[in-house]
């Protein structure tokens, strides 16, 4: 029975992959004809494109989507969104947050694949680390974005927290001293079941489900100076660091 188990997984995991390729294709030849348009909108059209793909996405493998709000979001104001990350299905829903245009800071490595390349380099803001000159880039475009009122989307891990009793690596110190220096709120948010709709282990893990995102209170930046980005970065680890072992029965400490 095990092993018919893992043979429809697998079938899934094949036929989820196919769609997934499809999609994406579909995405791509959709953004060119946006280019056209100028740039005025393009960002709002390019979240609107990557909304549609993911939402089509779940509704053909049985991945749920849901916001819960454990506070108020106010979405007409500019954040800087922060959450944990443990696997590749935290992606899906950072443009499906609640209609609000948002850019995701990406590795520049994941430019690279064939045909997602593309479509991912028009969706996120690339961080490329290999000189000063560029990570100075990226930092100006976050900054662009935010005064163009787009929200950001940044891991603070910096990479996927593979452990079952801590929930978070430590953060690292871009996002909050990029809060400081804008003045624009934090927005703590939880990828609750990704983990479990796909292992970061392997791609062939993925399974239909519940893919739940918990917004926490939002945290206002005006009383933070830019001496005070440890203190913004130890709040905000501690707030997700409580949500996550409330929603994910880690060990209490």
């Amino acid at each position: 029975m095990k092993h018919v188990k893992r043979v429809i997984q697998l079938i899934y995991c094949i036929y989820a992959l196919i769609l997934f390729a499809v999609l994406t294709i579909s995405a791509a030849i959709a953004l060119i004809f946006l280019l056209p348009f100028g740039k005025a909108k393009l960002s709002k059209r390019i979240y609107k494109v990557c909304r549609y793909w993911a939402k089509t996405w779940y509704a053909f493998i049985g991945i749920r989507h849901k916001e819960i709000f454990e506070a108020q979001h106010n979405f007409k104001k500019p954040h800087i969104f922060v959450s944990n990350h443990n696997s590749y299905l935290d992606i899906p829903p950072i443009v499906q947050l609640k209609h609000q245009p948002i850019r995701a800071l990406g590795k520049f490595e994941s430019s690279k694949i064939p045909i997602f390349g593309w479509v991912y380099k028009a969706a996120v803001i690339m961080v490329d680390r290999s000189s000063t000159a560029k990570r100075a880039q990226s930092l100006r475009n976050l900054k662009a974005a935010l005064h163009k009122k787009t929200s950001i989307f940044i891991f603070p891990e910096g990479t996927f927290s593979m452990t079952d009793q801590q929930p978070l690596k430590s953060f690292y110190n871009g996002a909050f001293k990029l809060a400081i220096e804008m003045q624009v709120p934090i927005q703590p948010i939880l990828m609750i079941d990704a983990v479990d709709r796909m292992h970061y282990n392997s791609v062939f893990s993925l399974t239909p489900g519940p893919n739940r995102v918990v917004y926490l209170k939002a945290i206002d930046i005006s009383n933070y100076s830019i001496q005070d980005v440890d203190l913004l970065k130890k709040e905000v680890y501690e707030r997700m660091d409580e949500g996550l072992r409330r929603y994910r029965n880690y060990p209490v400490k």
